[in-house]
């Protein structure tokens, strides 16, 4: 009977140990195959023992068996090398898709968006309507295993709205999102390479980790994009650090610009970046982020289309680049069913503004999002934001916004100089003040699946001067949305 026993809990073993070992089911395998390994040795001690115990004549069965318990040793062996080294070792490929609809009063448009190549970044087209994926490999295990990472969002990402090879080459056609190696030096240290996202603000650039749909003002107008640098991470309790040392933000290898095809001025000055947080408790993080480096600025152009020497948008400047200053804080309280994030924020880029002088930004961004259960569409949420953002200062540009080399004003997301002053101003402007810009957002969220969100969203944007273009030519004061979206993650 004992030996019976024995033959059919090794037929069972290969169903078990030959399970997925792929993606997440890695780390159950191996907590299976360590249980094995041990059940192994149970099963060769019994048959150890029935061997001592039965006479000669069952020797023919014993050897047999011990054979197959040999064998399943080896699957088992190799299964622990294949789930520990082998090439889908510390390998994960997670993403998501969200294909989004949106309407907005300001050009009369409507329509669904989705992995639509595009590479003009505005307010109602920024990072929503792709598939993004995210890359990782993990070279061994434990807190001082190395990683390398690599996430790719092909018409919204980085790569094809925002970088550029350097000099004044446009964006496009990069499907490059970021890309970043991790090596841990200590429990504490992590070296860090490559393209990452910036360390400014509370928002997070996923749609499936965001509680609405479109971006607020600071994160798309305000807040730094991405940079191309090393640096380090270090966190010790409640405190954690970020710091890197990159070119200027945008530039994936080192810029340079050339006036009237005489000589290059290039931007050696790298860019210091850095963030700070601290965990207060549990459940609320306060930090705060600074960037300090050079910013390339509009290179100026005679009547001619040439470039004439001279930089900025009244050609009033030197050089082609202008120190940058910018530095913020904010803070997220977490609850069991809520999340609430604050954040303001400053800039300054020498030179950047529209009248030839400093371009100076500052503003503030608040967000409320509450989960509940409802009887009848089950689990939801529903969240309301404020922004203010104040450009006014010398006509208004710098940072992320720019404005018309013409004109002076960005007609789709609303910055820049009223065309009604710069019409009847005698110095092209230059005695105009820029606008200030505000926004209201409230969206609803269902969540039918661990998977799946569904949300909708209306969005109030409006500013002190007419810089909203509307379709029939018209400047106007204010746009609406509505956007709804489907995040499927995956």
């Amino acid at each position: 009977m004992k030996k019976l026993l024995i033959s059919a809990l090794i037929a069972g073993l290969p169903g078990v140990a030959m399970a997925d070992a792929k993606g997440d089911e890695i780390a159950k395998l191996k907590a299976q195959l360590e249980a094995l390994q041990a059940q192994m040795q149970q099963l060769q001690q019994a048959v150890n023992a029935a061997t001592a115990a039965k006479a000669p004549e069952a020797d023919d069965g014993n050897a047999e068996l011990k054979q197959r318990v040999a064998g399943m040793e080896m699957k088992v062996d190799k299964l622990t090398t294949d789930a520990s080294e082998g090439p889908i070792a510390g390998l994960s490929i997670t993403g998501y898709m969200d294909p989004t609809y949106v309407a907005s009063r300001l050009g009369r448009s409507a329509g669904f968006q989705f992995v639509n190549h595009s590479n003009q970044y505005a307010y109602t087209n920024s990072t929503f309507g792709d598939v993004y994926l995210d890359i990782k490999k993990t070279f061994g295990v434990g807190p001082m295993a190395p990683s390398a990472e690599v996430s790719i969002l092909p018409n919204r990402g980085s790569g094809n709205n925002l970088l550029t090879s350097g000099g004044t080459s446009s964006a496009g056609n990069n499907i490059i999102n970021t890309a970043i190696i991790n090596f841990p030096v200590s429990d504490t240290t992590q070296l860090v390479a490559g393209l990452m996202n910036s360390f400014g603000g509370y928002e997070v650039q996923q749609s499936n980790q965001m509680n609405t749909i479109t971006h607020g003002l600071l994160y798309d107008f305000s807040d730094p994009g991405s940079y191309v640098g090393a640096g380090f991470n270090w966190s010790h309790g409640s405190w954690a650090t970020k710091f890197m040392i990159a070119n200027e933000q945008f530039h994936t290898n080192p810029n340079s610009a050339t006036d009237s095809g005489t000589h290059t001025h290039s931007n050696s000055t790298p860019t210091v970046t850095g963030r700070v947080d601290y965990t207060m408790t549990s459940n609320l993080d306060i930090g705060g982020s600074m960037n300090i480096g050079r910013q390339s600025l509009y290179a100026h152009t005679d009547a001619n289309g040439n470039g004439d020497g001279t930089y900025g948008y009244q050609g009033t400047s030197n050089s082609a680049y202008g120190a940058y200053y910018f530095g913020e804080l904010d803070m997220t309280l977490t609850g069991t069913d809520s999340v609430y994030n604050a954040e303001i924020d400053y800039g300054r880029q020498k030179q950047a503004a529209w009248n030839g002088g400093d371009a100076v930004w500052y503003g503030f961004s608040l967000l409320a999002h509450q989960k509940w259960n409802s009887e009848w569409f089950g689990r939801m949420g529903a969240t309301l934001r404020y922004d203010y953002l104040n450009d006014s200062k010398n006509g208004g540009g710098g940072g992320g916004i720019a404005l018309g080399q013409s004109s002076g004003v960005d007609g789709t997301n609303g910055f820049g100089i009223s065309q009604a002053c710069f019409n009847s101003s005698s110095v092209n402007g230059t005695d105009c003040s820029g606008a200030t810009r505000q926004a209201l957002t409230a969206a609803l969220l269902f969540y039918p699946t661990d998977q799946l969100t569904l949300k909708m969203e209306i969005r109030h944007d409006w500013a002190n001067r007419d810089v909203f273009l509307r379709s029939d030519g018209n400047y106007r004061k204010s746009n609406d949305i509505f956007a709804a979206q489907a995040v499927y993650s995956f």
